[in-house]
């Protein structure tokens, strides 16, 4: 019997199913039991009581999320911080709604910005507070740069790559770049560093063919297969649609190879269902296309979420945020998000009509796919005790991460 258990009692999210009077046992920073309230505590009786003495709640219960691509939040940038305490203002202001695991992502920009900015990310991954580290860019494409800073996109440098994976410590998760690059992939290339590394290239930002596009997933799924303790099998396409060259049927792009690719379980596509990167009908569209085991949901967030309008930087360019859209200051492309994963996962289910379980599993059990870490994103024994109360409305009530409550 677990001396002193956490009961949470109530409507219950699962990977494949939605319980609705479901109940979750917490032993310290682990989860030690998921199940129907009714059933619960078979074997052991006195665990068995104090599931049925615990009111049922009217909150729904979810796992807690995993966000792969996200910049900051709280008023703060991860690609600009430069103490501990302003990571961390980001990273709290994200799991105070839900997300219990963030890798942070830089953005283009120098090389020795970005060896600094991977030694402070490194540092807090250490001290588990971070989930990794996502490096977007420096090697993508200035015709497809976003809100990338085009005085810094360079060629692809395996060289560079190999530091910027020693100042990551073994925390980088993904690099965005372009596949129609020299150096991209291939022998003696980026993406070759990036897997003996433990990272994933994340095909992006790009105005690639269709050849180099297949060449390139093709590529990335041979030498992820062959290497030794690759933190996933597939690799990543980066907020899929935004920042690439549009799918037109006589001009088609990378998108259309990056959909296959995804429907062959060759890839994992990132979409940032916020309502404003992408409409809503699209992210559906997506799901029903290629199966929810190949879309992540992230936020591309920036310093802006959770925060008011205003002026904000995000590296080494500014940015305006009206309406909640932020935008480069003076111009007119999209400068990252403003929400948080839940905002997106609620978009997902009321604008999109997407099953809520289908929402929850994009934005928590894909992440930690991604990362390749069974431990976290879903609701089982012997996970981390990472769980999301909401109300109707799919609001966030109380965080736990690691079993304790979120501040």
């Amino acid at each position: 019997m677990i001396e002193q258990p956490t009961v949470l009692r109530g409507r219950t999210v699962l990977e494949e199913e939605i319980l609705e009077d479901g109940a979750i046992v917490l032993d310290g920073a682990r989860i030690h039991a998921v199940g129907p309230a009714e059933r619960m505590g078979a074997g052991d009786r006195e665990l068995a009581a104090t599931v049925r003495a615990t009111p049922r709640s009217d909150l729904t219960f979810l796992p807690g999320f995993v966000d792969v691509h996200c910049h900051g939040g709280g008023g703060a940038s991860f690609p600009d911080a430069t103490t501990r305490e302003e990571v961390l203002t980001a990273v709290r202001e994200h799991r105070r709604h839900g997300t219990t695991s963030l890798v942070a992502s830089c953005v283009t920009a120098a090389p020795e910005v970005l060896l600094r900015s991977a030694d402070l990310l490194a540092t807090l991954a250490d001290e588990g507070e971070l989930a990794g580290i996502h490096f977007e860019g420096p090697f993508v494409s200035s015709a497809r740069c976003g809100a990338q800073d085009p005085a810094h996109i360079i060629e692809p440098d395996p060289a560079l790559t190999l530091e910027l994976m020693r100042a990551s410590r073994g925390h980088a998760v993904t690099m965005t770049l372009a596949p129609e690059k020299a150096r991209a992939y291939g022998p003696g290339s980026v993406a070759e560093v990036l897997i003996g590394n433990g990272a994933l290239p994340s095909w992006g930002h790009t105005d690639s063919d269709p050849v180099h596009a297949r060449a390139a997933l093709d590529y990335s799924r041979a030498e992820l297969g062959a290497a030794p303790g690759a933190r996933s099998e597939r690799a990543t396409v980066t907020h899929l649609f935004n920042g690439m060259r549009p799918l037109h049927h006589r001009d088609p792009g990378p998108i259309a190879e990056f959909l296959s690719a995804a429907a062959r379980r060759g890839a994992i596509v990132e979409l940032i269902c916020d309502g404003v990167h992408l409409d809503p009908s699209v992210v559906r569209d997506v799901l029903e296309i290629v199966g929810r085991d190949q879309c992540v949901l992230i936020t591309d967030a920036m310093a802006a979420a959770g925060m008011a309008d205003g002026e904000y930087q995000l590296g080494p360019q500014a940015v305006t945020v009206h309406d909640g859209v932020a935008r480069l200051s003076g111009g007119t492309a999209i400068a990252g998000g403003t929400s948080h994963l839940l905002d997106c996962v609620r978009v997902a289910v009321s604008r999109a009509g997407i099953p809520l379980v289908d929402a929850v599993y994009m934005a928590s059990r894909q992440g930690a796919r991604v990362l390749g870490d069974e431990r976290i994103g879903r609701l089982a024994p012997g996970c981390r005790g990472d769980v999301v109360a909401v109300d109707a409305d799919l609001r966030p009530v109380t965080v736990w991460r690691a079993g304790e409550v979120v501040d």
